[in-house]
């Protein structure tokens, strides 16, 4: 049986679609895309510039709206909620994960992460999140003291501390080295397995997919593959 056949579903997107207008030139960044995602679940979205799937990730995570098409998280119709109900929604459901950390350059790792746990309604300590992805010991440093590995680990952190139940991850080590990729996938696994987040991470490196559920192949708009991983690949095995 496989790992999500008897978990819920998270994401439900149908026929999405999305269309950018450039000028005189519209742009297909997705062509009809149906996907589940569940409850749990480690994902790896792969695919080139350009084949959509940071569009997908945006529009999953609340940050863009589908030209067409419908999108559900859980029983919340994403497709027609207004601006309120969306923030709300990335206040409290959502986590992000960005290929560059986006840390306060006056605040500490402590107090970067306490900018989400001050607005949330259920945080976690900041210390306890930083203690998750191993950073407990540099809370007082500042982003210019840490490494990129250790400022994207902060930017971890903060994205967890409100307990979200959905981590989305676009490009996490696209500005890093493999050595130091490999410590951040570490703490993204850690937090999927010890906290049951379901995590999705889009990347154009196919040597990440090693580590996921389920790899999601995405090509000019549209969803060219979908492959289960019969066993994940522990992140400190991966290279790249």
């Amino acid at each position: 049986m496989s790992r999500q056949a008897s978990r819920d579903v998270v994401f439900r997107a149908s026929q999405l679609s999305k269309t950018y207008d450039m000028g005189e030139v519209q742009v297909h960044a997705l062509r009809g895309v149906d996907i589940e995602l569940y409850e749990g679940e480690f994902i790896v979205i792969l695919g080139a510039s350009g084949s959509g799937k940071s569009t997908l990730l945006n529009i999953l995570g609340g940050l863009d709206s589908a030209s067409s098409g419908s999108v559900h998280y859980r029983d919340t119709d994403l497709s027609n909620a207004n601006e309120t109900a969306l923030t709300r929604y990335r206040r409290e459901q959502v986590g992000f994960v960005f290929q560059f950390y986006n840390l306060i350059a006056s605040l500490n790792a402590q107090e970067n992460v306490e900018i989400v746990t001050d607005i949330a309604r259920d945080p976690m300590p900041a210390m306890q999140a930083l203690e998750l992805v191993g950073l407990g010991e540099r809370a007082q440093h500042f982003p210019a003291q840490l490494s990129g590995g250790e400022q994207q680990r902060v930017a971890i952190a903060r994205a967890i501390a409100k307990k979200p139940q959905v981590l989305l991850c676009d490009e996490p080590t696209g500005a890093l080295d493999s050595k130091t990729g490999v410590v951040v996938l570490e703490a993204l696994q850690r937090i999927n397995e010890e906290l049951g987040t379901s995590t999705a991470i889009i990347t154009h490196n196919a040597d990440i997919a090693a580590m996921a559920d389920r790899v999601i192949e995405m090509s000019d708009g549209r969803i060219s593959n979908i492959r289960q991983n019969q066993q994940r690949l522990p992140a400190r095995q991966i290279t790249w």
